[in-house]
């Protein structure tokens, strides 16, 4: 018996010392790869407050005058936030990767000890399943003394208890090893949407980079030709415009009030994490100036060029489009339309990239899309448009404004436009 206990005893010593090598090399592991986790945090940090000021220089730029000189600061600057953007995305892709092998080597430490453990337990059971097949009286009659008999009893007795707490270590182990497969899955599916946004965001810099280079040469870099491009914009929106609200106003909707949510009830989110409204819903100090109709179909919110944007309640994707392939500069550019399941719609434009496709369902937290400065924008913003649900319809039309052509997006009665800040 006590040839058996050595025997035991070796096994997990020489199991512990090898589990206690592998520990200082995992030890040492991890502690580097800490180290450079928390080197991309700090860096993330860094860059987030560098966009931050970016964001301020471009509030203070659209508060000045337009003109070619303040739209090349404009342009710089939307260029100097959207580089900052990509690199602080692309850091978090790295940082994401490196939790991701941190988890992964704690995972293989974590088995090993498992195994470790598992090898010394089965090990153990099978000696003492062996001597049990042993009867009392067999054991009692193989010692020289009774003294020897109850030392080896009372071995027996300590080797169970060492036994049940084996078993216990085991459950935690085993538990701790779910959690951080668990957590490692969910860095797995981060560094996934990481991957995405950080495409997405090179695509919009690089779209933006042609669309800013196409419009310097446009102006030729002269203050006069700027004027003149602006007022040519300009004429061509309100042309477009009166022709949509000519249209729209001979639309008949009947608005029972029954199939809408009661105002005030907060059934939307917020379309973006930062919330900041520039233009209101209806007649405001601006629209009389802005708009032929002398009011403001929907709510304005200050969104700089890569901004994301939220579906802002559960529905379906009705449709998407972009008015400026065939009326640039007239309309919502880069558009969404999303049908809610709570009775109402709501149409998102002036997008620089759109990532949801007809059909789609939608939560309050899907990102359908980029806030841009696409179709008529006096700058980078996002416009919410909201309407009953059964007073909007995507339709295609020929435009008198844009030359007869053919163009698609959202139109609604004028009794179907409802205020967004009556439901968020």
């Amino acid at each position: 018996m006590r040839t058996f206990f050595f025997k035991l005893f070796l096994f997990l010593v020489i199991g512990t010392l090898s589990l206690s090598a592998h520990s200082l090399l995992y030890a040492q592991t991890e502690g580097e790869l800490r180290v450079k986790i928390s080197e991309t945090e700090n860096k993330i940090k860094e860059i987030e407050q560098e966009i931050i000021q970016y964001k301020n220089d471009l509030e203070k730029i659209t508060t000045l005058k337009k003109s070619l000189k303040t739209l090349i600061a404009e342009l710089d600057t939307t260029r100097k936030k959207l580089d900052a953007e990509i690199r602080v995305t692309s850091t978090k892709v790295d940082s994401t990767d490196l939790k991701i092998r941190e988890l992964s080597s704690n995972i293989s430490f974590k088995e090993d000890e498992i195994a470790t453990h598992e090898a010394a337990l089965n090990e153990a059971i099978r000696e003492v399943y062996e001597r049990d097949e042993r009867s009392l009286t067999e054991i009692a009659l193989s010692k020289e003394s009774f003294s020897g008999l109850w030392d080896d009893l009372e071995a027996i007795t300590q080797f169970s208890n060492t036994v049940r707490l084996n078993t216990e270590i085991l459950k935690d182990l085993k538990i701790e090893l779910e959690e951080k497969q668990g957590i490692r899955q969910k860095e797995k599916n981060k560094l996934l949407v990481l991957k995405e946004e950080l495409s997405d965001r090179k695509k919009i810099a690089e779209d933006t980079k042609k669309k800013n280079a196409a419009l310097l040469a446009q102006t030729n870099n002269k203050e006069s030709n700027y004027n003149k491009l602006l007022k040519e914009k300009i004429a061509l929106k309100d042309a477009f415009e009166k022709e949509l609200s000519d249209y729209e106003s001979t639309l008949k909707f009947i608005l029972d009030p029954s199939s809408i949510p009661t105002r005030g009830s907060k059934i939307f989110s917020p379309p973006l994490d930062s919330v900041y409204i520039t233009q209101k819903f209806g007649k405001t100090s601006a629209s009389g100036r802005l708009y032929v109709s002398g009011t403001h179909n929907g709510v304005d919110f200050r969104a700089s060029i890569g901004t994301q944007v939220k579906a802002m309640a559960k529905g379906t994707v009705a449709g998407t489009g972009n008015t400026d392939l065939t009326c640039p500069g007239a309309s919502f550019g880069k558009w969404v339309l999303i049908r809610y399941e709570n009775g109402l719609a709501a149409t998102f434009g002036h997008l620089s990239q759109i990532k949801v496709a007809q059909g789609d369902t939608v939560s309050a937290d899907t990102i359908i899309g980029y806030s841009g400065n696409t179709g008529y924008s006096t700058g980078p913003h996002l416009h919410v448009s909201v309407y009953a649900n059964d007073g909007v319809e995507v339709k295609t039309l020929p435009s008198k404004a844009c030359s007869g052509r053919m163009y698609t997006m959202p139109m609604a009665a004028m009794n179907a436009y409802l205020d967004l800040l009556d439901y968020m």
